[in-house]
């Protein structure tokens, strides 16, 4: 199963049902009765409470998941014919992955409905330009760690953080100021990216993205390291002592929202990303480049902890021409789709202008649209998955940048190809990915 982690807010149609109809009554009763012998006072309140005040969202329908998260409500998983999907015990399903799973045991994607998601290059996505780097250097969703424990793969260098499931997902929560780290494998290169949800709740509270222990005594908390600072919905890049750029507000960001940070470095020139919109352009940043990537956060308590969520950081490599001429085939980790389904999200934007821009300049050029998967679920059912996606990539390029269909062909080969250890989160993240294949080179 191809479940991708990174979140993102983008247009959708979601239904909030903070009131009390007949109709909402009459479904709470029925799932209790369903729930039977197991539906004790407490199961029966929570049932109740979900059905009447989640957020319900179409199984496949990925921004509905995101933005009822971002709103601080629950995602309440239903079937195309707006039924609440519910587990064994009867209570309903508020993991999107689960309903997922759930409505693909029949051995077909899931297919998210119709106009689920914005057409990428449209509305706020239209001047997006991130593109992810296309060799995965670290990935952690922190599905092995256990709820409560410190995350196994970081180190502690001061406060208090653990891990956390929120609304179907898994977080690092820091509740005091503090310090953690992660050793990646390698030293950042010249060009990386770096990608993963955040909540930072408190107005004052605010974290740092460093290659350097911040200096806790600094009184300004940019002491000793160049940082990225994320605070109050606004991020800046940090050089010495000041910040190089304006940091621009999202339009509307509560402090308790979650947002996507992103983040792209070409050596000293960076781009900075809060969901949709890129709130900073800098070309003399000064990032140091190490193997240890710090977060620091303040003034964070347990009524107000920052979050972090799934994470991905990649090397950046050649222009998609040069590689896909040099190798004969080319993969990319920028083609983002809603979970089990065929629908292409609109963070999807950037890759796909480059490979439409690409296609236009070299018309005598012809390529196989390759889909692949990790090994999660039924070889069959990542066969056909795969199979959509690369349908999926072929019609947005003929449609959007008027390709002719006759130099696209397609191919869906699921889990059959790896180029990652699918044991790992780092060869899982490789192995999720379309590669482009020259036909005829």
């Amino acid at each position: 199963m191809n479940v991708r982690t990174m979140t993102s807010i983008c247009a959708t149609a979601f239904v909030l049902v903070p009131a009390v109809t007949p109709i909402v009554e009459a479904q709470a009763g029925r799932i209790i009765n369903r729930a039977g012998r197991v539906a004790t006072d407490e199961v029966a309140r929570k049932i109740d409470q979900l059905v009447r005040t989640g957020v319900r969202c179409v199984v496949g329908d990925l921004p509905c998941v995101e933005k009822a998260r971002k709103s601080g409500r629950t995602p309440v998983m239903t079937d195309a014919s707006g039924n609440i999907l519910t587990d064994a015990d009867g209570v309903p399903i508020t993991d999107p992955d689960v309903a997922a799973r759930q409505a693909g045991a029949g051995g077909q994607a899931a297919a998210a409905p119709a106009g689920a998601v914005e057409t990428p290059g449209t509305g706020a996505w239209v001047n997006y330009d991130f593109v992810p780097g296309d060799r995965v250097i670290f990935a952690e969703d922190f599905t092995s760690d256990k709820v409560g424990d410190f995350p196994r793969r970081f180190d502690l260098a001061a406060g208090n953080w653990d891990v956390i499931e929120w609304q179907g997902q898994r977080y690092i929560r820091g509740t005091t100021g503090g310090t953690i780290s992660v050793e990646l494998p390698e030293v950042l290169p010249e060009r990386f990216t770096i990608e993963f949800p955040a909540s930072v709740q408190h107005g004052n509270a605010s974290l740092r993205v460093s290659t350097a222990p911040i200096d806790h005594g600094s009184r300004a908390f940019a002491g000793s390291a160049p940082s990225l600072r994320y605070s109050d919905g606004g991020l800046q890049p940090i050089k010495g002592k000041g910040p190089e750029a304006m940091t621009k507000r999202r339009d509307g960001a509560r402090g308790d929202a979650l947002v996507t940070v992103r983040i792209m470095a070409d050596g000293n020139y960076m781009k900075v990303y809060l969901d949709e919109h890129r709130v900073a352009n800098v070309p003399n940043a000064v990032f140091p480049r190490t193997n240890t990537l710090y977060f620091t956060i303040a003034w964070a308590y347990d009524k107000n902890p920052v979050m972090i969520g799934p994470m991905r950081v990649a090397a950046g490599g050649r222009d998609l021409y040069e590689r896909l001429e040099a190798e004969g085939r080319v993969a990319t980790q920028g083609i983002y789709f809603a979970t089990d389904s065929a629908v292409i999200r609109p963070e999807s934007t950037a890759t796909l202008k480059e490979i439409g821009e690409m296609l236009r300049a070299r018309p005598a050029l012809r390529i196989t649209i390759e889909g692949h998967t990790d090994s999660d679920g039924e070889e069959a059912y990542n066969l056909d998955l795969s199979a959509q996606r690369a349908r999926a990539v072929k019609a947005h390029l003929v449609e959007a940048f008027g390709i002719d269909a006759g130099r696209l062909e397609t191919a869906g080969l699921g889990e059959t190809r790896p180029v990652g250890d699918n044991a790992t989160p780092e060869g899982k993240q490789q192995n999720r990915r379309v590669e482009l294949v020259k036909q005829g080179g």
